[in-house]
């Protein structure tokens, strides 16, 4: 006989099997983030949207309202841990920023403080993502390389978000099927033989 927490552990894992084939259950959603690393704290917007089953899109606007302003996109693979409303997710893309850099200079053995540099990077992100009612709450860690623009190579950044569903999963997919037979019924509509062009109505 299976002892109690060997059942659990197997119910567990078969409970993790069934879902392990579902997607989050949103299609768009948008909010707002808060930002934290060792040379600032920001406040922004993030908006979400549904590309594919399990990858969504995600745009990032942030800023401290001083000298450091950003912008990121970012493609993100979703998988379910326990069900469909605890998601891990991992992904990167592209970001343009408005700077602050901060550079040694060996000559004086001093640091340059420069700000409003134009800066180019790569953005990796790795977060835990759980859907309560209509909202999704989000914490993620999210480094920054730098291309161009600014001194420093590397920054992380740990990031909290709230946002709201504003589309249903379901709602985005029966859109879609909706959109796919309105293709389909279009294309079946019968062509008229040449010969009905020349007959007198």
């Amino acid at each position: 006989m299976l002892q109690p927490q060997k059942l659990y552990l197997l119910i567990l894992f078969i409970f993790i099997s069934i879902t392990s084939s579902l997607a989050q259950r949103y299609g768009t959603a948008a909010g707002i983030r808060f930002g934290n690393s060792e040379f600032n704290r920001t406040i922004g917007l993030s908006l979400q949207q549904r590309v594919l089953e399990r990858v969504t899109l995600e745009a990032i606007l942030q800023s401290d309202f001083s000298r450091n302003t950003n912008f990121s996109l970012l493609a993100e693979r979703h998988r379910p841990i326990i069900s469909k409303r605890f998601n891990y997710y991992y992904g990167g893309g592209i970001n343009f920023g408005r700077e602050e850099s901060f550079k040694k200079n060996e000559d004086t053995r001093q640091i340059d403080h420069t700000f409003g540099n134009s800066t180019v990077g790569v953005d990796l992100i790795g977060g835990l993502e759980f859907t309560v009612a209509n909202t999704v709450l989000s914490i993620d860690y999210k480094p920054n390389i730098n291309l161009a623009g600014r001194s420093e190579f590397y920054r992380g950044q740990v990031g909290i978000s709230a946002r709201t569903v504003l589309v249903k999963s379901k709602e985005q997919k029966k859109k879609q099927r909706q959109r796919q037979k309105a293709k389909k019924s279009s294309q079946k509509q019968p062509v008229k033989p040449f010969s009905e062009l020349f007959k007198k109505r």
